[in-house]
């Protein structure tokens, strides 16, 4: 809290508040003509809608919103990449057929569409709080209110990328798919996805109904954990972890603590030849620029920038903007636009040079960091992440959060130390004390790593023992 009159030292200027300003707020170093561009992290966040004096606080009454400018020529390039990191730590996971790696030990129960939703749901409850034998971490369960009444093209293959993501996806060790028999997403696309060991395939219609089903999937989940129960945590190198980076609940402090030591971690794991996956397009909007100049080269410059650019598309479908992503939570803490809080989501990335760009819910194949095309709404996003194989997510929030995942571990890293102290259950770490003046950027990064290590070995976070299990897939529209 900045106190009216209060005197301030910053970026080498000595500025007088002219009128409190809440925590996370901004207040102008220089005085701002009417116009002009104001700037934060080095960037435009938009221009003064009127004449701004020093001192004087800077938000969404005196500052204007600007479309960001998407540039369409590059140059050609090609960065010289650097080789991995030969002193790589390692976790302990679970080494899958395909080579990738597991954090977790899952029985998935997917369901195909919203009308296997409580059936699903049903099967998975059924096993809660019991005694499971050997590595089995659980039975867990994909609700969704989707699957049917989609158009065909985009929304199904989409959804349908969705959930074979989910179920082939390497925290899972086997798989039951309920479906009613009848739906869009019918059950039979997935017929072959996996071996009859770990997949098994039902429908409602066919399978005794609710309850037939039920006692059907019962059984197929209980020869699952048998099998399941024999898989054993083995040491894997860290090159093995693709930890998706997200945030939600943002604040102005998101930008200065929690983001750019969660990109500190990033740049480790890339280090080391991992993967960081940086997603919600809406939310590099306004710093989509500095992520294309560290591009590989220019194909991947062009990814980028052609996926902005045709989610902007996507929004003017509905009279929208990526300006629209800003939520209430978001102002109140501080952000004005959504090119101050790009700027700020974008330090997740951390430094490394972005190797490749992916659709949603795409099978992420390449290491160091990269970019997938998500909504900014979190389980949406999450779910495209998981479904893209992350192993592990790293959720910064500065307002607070409590969502999760149900095969994939999140880890909740908040932004001020107010957030900790008001939802302790909920956060993991706290990057606030970056702020406090108790640890540098760095240090919490190394944090974060560390942590990272001791999740994917297998640590619970909060969001795990508080039992959260948000699925959301990306719905295009329309509906029929």
């Amino acid at each position: 809290q900045i106190a009216e009159g209060q005197l301030l030292r910053a970026a080498g200027h000595e500025v007088r508040a002219i009128q409190a300003v809440s925590p996370g707020h901004k207040i102008a170093l220089l005085p701002i003509d009417a116009g002009s561009m104001v700037l934060r992290y080095g960037e435009s966040i938009g221009l003064a809608r009127q004449s701004i004096e020093r001192g004087e606080h800077v938000h969404t009454h005196n500052l204007a919103y600007v479309e960001p400018l998407i540039v369409d020529e590059l140059a050609e390039w090609e960065l010289a990449l650097p080789s991995p990191r030969p002193d790589a730590p390692t976790f302990l996971g679970f080494s899958r057929h395909d080579g990738r790696a597991g954090t977790r030990n899952y029985v998935a129960v997917i369901a195909a569409s919203n009308c296997a939703a409580h059936v699903a749901g049903l099967v998975a409850e059924s096993y809660r709080g019991a005694a499971l034998s050997g590595s089995v971490d659980g039975v867990v369960a994909f609700c969704h209110g989707d699957g049917c009444s989609h158009a065909h093209g985009p929304d199904t293959d989409q959804l349908l990328r969705t959930i074979t993501g989910a179920i082939d996806h390497p925290n899972v060790s086997g798989a039951v798919m309920i479906g009613l028999g009848c739906e869009e997403n019918c059950t039979g696309l997935y017929r072959g996805l996996r071996d009859p060991d770990h997949l098994t395939i039902l429908n409602i219609q066919s399978s005794g109904g609710t309850q037939g089903t039920v006692q059907a999937a019962r059984r197929a989940i209980d020869r699952q954990i048998e099998r399941a129960a024999a898989e054993t945590r083995v040491e894997l190198p860290v090159s093995k972890i693709v930890l998706g980076l997200n945030c939600g609940g943002s604040d102005s402090f998101s930008g200065v603590t929690a983001n750019p030591a969660l990109g500190v971690c990033a740049d480790i794991i890339a280090g080391f030849g991992g993967t960081a996956v940086l997603a919600e397009t809406p939310e590099i909007s306004g710093a989509v620029h500095l992520l294309a100049r560290r591009a590989r080269n220019r194909r991947v410059a062009q990814s980028i920038l052609d996926q902005v650019r045709s989610y902007a598309e996507y929004l003017q479908l509905f009279g929208s903007s990526f300006n629209d992503n800003l939520s209430p939570g978001n102002m109140e803490g501080g952000l004005s636009n959504i090119l101050e809080k790009s700027l700020g989501a974008a330090a997740k990335s951390g430094t490394s040079p972005l190797m490749d760009v992916y659709g949603y819910a795409q099978r992420v194949d390449s290491r160091g960091f990269v970019f997938m095309n998500t909504p900014g709404y979190d389980p949406v996003s999450l779910a495209g992440l998981g479904a893209g194989g992350a192993n592990l997510i790293a959720f910064t929030t500065g307002r607070g959060s409590a969502i999760g995942f149900p095969t994939v571990p999140v880890i909740k890293i908040a932004s001020n130390s107010a957030v900790r102290r008001k939802m302790p259950g909920n956060i993991d770490l706290n990057a606030g004390r970056i702020l406090d003046g108790e640890a540098t950027i760095e240090e919490i990064g190394r944090e974060i790593f560390d942590f990272v290590l001791q999740v994917a070995s297998g640590e619970r976070t909060c969001s795990e023992r508080l039992g959260h299990s948000e699925f959301v897939p990306w719905r295009i529209g329309p509906v029929l």
